[in-house]
C-alpha cells in the first residue's frame, strides 16, 4: 500500500517521509510500535482492501472525514445576500481602510500616544457588515498581502475571520463586536519589537524568536494602559499564542484555563500567518493549511469545536484553492455552496492532460451536475501565478 500520511507529529514516527511506499513487513511493524494512530492510504498509488464500495483519492477521503467532523455545525440554508463580484468593490474599499487605520494605529504606539477602542468600532462595523452580505469576499481579500503590509493587513484578517467565527458559533451581537476588536489589536504589542527584527526578510535566529515571544505580553500592557478595551481584547492579546496541549506561550496554559475567545484567536491568527505570503516564505494555499491545522488540532493545538467552527466558516475548500476535478480540468474556487462543504463553486481552468486552457463556472452542488473535487492541487507544481485574479474578477 502507498502511505499518503502517517498521522501525528514527525517525532511520533521513524520515517524521514510521510508519503511512500510500504516495501517489507519490517516498515508494518515500525508503524506499529511507533506513536502513530493512523494512516491515509492512496489506492491509486498501491493496493488496496479487496472490497472497495467506491474509489476515492485520498485528498477526497480526507476531505469527507473532515466533513463529517464538522457535521455538529449547520451551515447556513439562506444563500449569500449579495454576490461575491458584487460585494468585492466594497469589500476593497473596506480592506483598504483597515489597513490605514490599523498603519496610524500602530505608528500611535510607537510615538507614546494613548489609543482608544472606540476608533476601533467604526472599522469593525464596516467588516462586520460586509460577512453579513458576503461571507466571502472581504475574508479571501484581507488574505492578500504583501510582506510590506503584513503586520497591519493581518491584523485586518484576523478581525474578520474571529467575527466570522463568532457568527458560526452562534454568539451574540455584543460577543461578536467584542471578538472583531480583539482581533484587530491581538498583535498590538509588536508596534514595540525592534523593527530590525519585526522586518527581518528571512527566519528569525532562536535569540530573535525569544524577543518577538514577548509580543503578547507587550500588546497586553498596552492595552491595559489605553482606553474601552474589553476583556476580550485582553485576553486574545495576551493568550493567542497558547495552546490546548499547554506547549504553548506565554503562561503555558492548557484546556479550560485557555478562554473560547483567546482559543478563537489562536485558531484565526494561525490560518491568515500561514497563508499568507512573507518576506522569507510563500503562504501555503487555503485548502493545505486547513488540511496542516486540522493535523495540528489532532494534535492539541486548538479547541477541536472551535476548529471545527472554523472549517465551517471558511470552508474546507476555501475561496482561491486549486483543485482537481473527476473531469480531469483543474479548477479554482470561487465561492461557497448552501449546505454542503465538499461541492464548492468552482472556475475550470486548465485540462490536466492537455494542458489546453478552459474557463467554465461551476456549481459542484446543482443537481445536474456530475463533476466532483477528487484533489488539491499546488499552483506551484503547474507553475501557476495569479489564481486569485479568477474570483476578484481580475480575469
Amino acid at each position: 500500500m502507498f502511505i499518503h500520511r502517517l498521522g501525528g507529529s514527525w517525532l511520533d514516527h521513524p520515517f524521514w517521509k510521510k508519503a511512500f511506499l510500504l516495501a517489507d513487513a519490517k516498515q508494518i511493524r515500525r508503524i506499529a510500535q511507533s506513536g502513530v494512530h493512523e494512516i491515509w492510504i492512496d489506492t491509486s498509488r498501491g493496493l488496496d482492501v479487496m472490497t472497495v464500495p467506491t474509489e476515492v483519492s485520498a485528498d477526497e477521503a480526507e476531505a469527507q472525514f473532515l466533513a463529517t467532523v464538522v457535521e455538529p455545525f449547520v451551515l447556513p440554508a439562506e444563500p449569500h445576500q449579495t454576490g461575491l463580484a458584487e460585494e468585492m468593490a466594497r469589500a476593497r474599499a473596506i480592506v483598504d481602510e483597515g489597513r490605514g487605520a490599523m498603519k496610524a494605529m500602530f505608528e500611535d504606539v510607537r510615538l507614546g500616544k494613548a489609543i482608544d477602542a472606540t476608533h476601533c468600532l467604526p472599522l469593525v462595523r464596516d467588516i462586520t457588515g460586509s460577512l453579513e452580505r458576503n461571507r466571502d469576499a472581504l475574508m479571501s481579500l484581507a488574505r492578500l498581502k504583501t510582506s510590506d503590509d503584513y503586520t497591519y493587513m493581518h491584523s485586518v484578517a484576523v478581525c474578520a475571520l474571529m467575527v466570522s467565527l463568532a457568527r458560526q458559533l452562534d454568539l451574540d451581537e455584543v460577543a461578536i463586536r467584542e471578538a472583531g476588536v480583539a482581533g484587530l489589536v491581538h498583535d498590538l504589542g509588536k508596534s514595540l519589537m525592534p523593527s530590525d527584527v519585526l522586518n527581518k526578510r528571512g527566519p528569525l535566529t532562536p535569540e530573535e524568536f525569544a524577543i518577538m515571544r514577548g509580543h503578547p505580553e507587550a500588546g497586553h500592557r498596552l492595552l491595559r494602559e489605553s482606553r474601552g478595551f474589553g476583556p476580550a481584547s485582553h485576553d486574545v492579546c495576551l493568550h493567542h499564542h497558547e495552546k490546548m496541549n499547554g506547549r504553548g506561550y506565554p503562561q503555558g496554559l492548557s484546556g479550560d484555563r485557555i478562554s473560547l475567545v483567546a482559543r478563537m484567536g489562536a485558531v484565526c491568527d494561525v490560518y491568515d500567518a500561514i497563508t499568507s505570503n512573507r518576506c522569507y516564505k510563500a503562504g501555503w494555499d487555503p485548502a493545505r493549511s486547513i488540511r496542516e491545522m486540522a493535523q495540528w488540532s489532532r494534535e492539541g493545538h486548538f479547541d477541536d469545536r472551535v476548529f471545527q467552527a472554523f472549517v465551517k466558516s471558511i470552508g474546507i475548500y476555501p475561496v482561491g484553492s486549486l483543485v482537481r476535478l473527476a473531469s480531469n480540468r483543474l479548477a479554482v474556487i470561487v465561492d461557497q455552496s448552501r449546505g454542503t462543504l465538499l461541492k464548492p463553486v468552482v472556475r475550470a481552468i486548465l485540462d490536466a492532460e492537455t494542458k489546453a486552457p478552459c474557463d467554465e463556472r461551476i456549481d459542484l452542488a446543482h443537481p445536474s451536475c456530475d463533476d466532483r473535487i477528487v484533489s488539491r492541487e499546488s499552483p506551484a507544481d503547474w507553475g501557476m501565478t495569479g489564481l486569485d485574479e479568477y474570483w476578484t474578477g481580475d480575469r
